[in-house]
């Protein structure tokens, strides 16, 4: 069963020039997206840096409000739902922010910064409760009670972010968006967080939208992976049939730069977009011409020029 659905969302962003600042243009940062998250399942969703990941995360929570396109929660459409009547889905759907350095803010208390939610949505009776609660967040991330009084400046990067993801956790979410959660880490501590993430979705039956450019690390963790390229997702499968049998040229180009001891099973070098093309003309061949969504075979999908 579906628990985030989306149909043909697009956040294109005004180029502004001049001194009024009219608009010249647009950058088409989601630019007709549609996908299905299944209940309990991590969506793995890969692409380089500027193709519209994160814009695409953050509109699906409606922390940026869509230029078109329809989002379902759950069954119900969130897309047209504000103030008050938004509040229940926020409840039920968080982020884990990229950067555990400047998402806590630096002049509150850790037990203050995990409590916020608590007190927003009224979910604690009374200050013991509430105490209760943050104690049982931060053992359940792997952090010692006495934490709580302490202040983020305090923490290692690692340990920052198991503060987020329990802020995130808090209010009981069923559903995760995890933008790019390690790419701040070291190496080391990057596999600590990704168990950490794997060990919370069984427990709490979690849903995770997994956004990184860490190919080896959205192999590892996701069931099934997106490739998006300019705004469009070229490619949908699951992370075995991404990973062994790629069909468009940006996923192969994306997999071969993938560092790897094993060379025998690392791909040919490949470059896209091909040599002369840059990656404007590339960005507007791709968002200008007739494309369809085929399926190659069993639930692998492919975006491709119409015939």
């Amino acid at each position: 069963m579906s628990l985030v659905e989306i149909k043909d969302l697009k956040m294109h962003f005004p180029i502004r020039a001049g001194v009024l600042q009219r608009p010249v243009g647009w950058v088409r940062a989601v630019d007709g997206v549609s996908l299905a998250i299944n209940e309990g399942e991590t969506l793995g969703l890969v692409g380089e840096s500027g193709c519209g990941k994160t814009t695409l995360g953050r509109t699906i929570l409606r922390l940026i409000e869509p230029t078109a396109g329809e989002i379902h929660f759950d069954g119900e459409d969130i897309t047209r739902l504000d103030g008050a009547a938004l509040k229940p889905f926020r409840r039920k759907a968080q982020m884990i922010f990229q950067d555990p350095y400047g998402s806590l803010n630096p002049r509150m208390t850790i037990g203050n910064i995990i409590a916020e939610p608590l007190r927003i949505h009224k979910l604690c009776a009374n200050k013991n409760e509430e105490r209760d609660r943050v104690t049982e967040l931060l053992r359940s991330v792997g952090l010692a009670p006495e934490h709580a009084r302490r202040y983020p400046h305090e923490f290692s990067g690692g340990q920052r972010q198991r503060i987020g993801i329990a802020r995130a956790l808090a209010v009981q979410p069923k559903f995760i968006v995890c933008d790019e959660p390690v790419s701040a880490l070291d190496v080391s501590v990057q596999a600590q967080i990704i168990n950490l993430l794997q060990e919370l979705q069984e427990k709490f039956k979690l849903t995770y939208l997994f956004i990184a450019h860490d190919l080896a690390v959205v192999e590892h963790i996701s069931d099934r992976v997106l490739v998006m390229y300019f705004g469009k997702i070229v490619e949908e499968a699951s992370a075995a049939d991404i990973y062994n049998d790629p069909i468009h040229p940006y996923t192969k180009a994306l997999l071969s730069a993938v560092p790897t001891v094993d060379l025998a099973r690392k791909p040919p070098r490949m470059i896209w977009p091909p040599e002369g093309t840059t990656p404007e003309q590339a960005r507007a061949s791709l968002q200008e011409k007739a494309l369809t969504r085929r399926e190659a075979s069993p639930n692998h999908w492919v975006l491709e020029e119409s015939a």
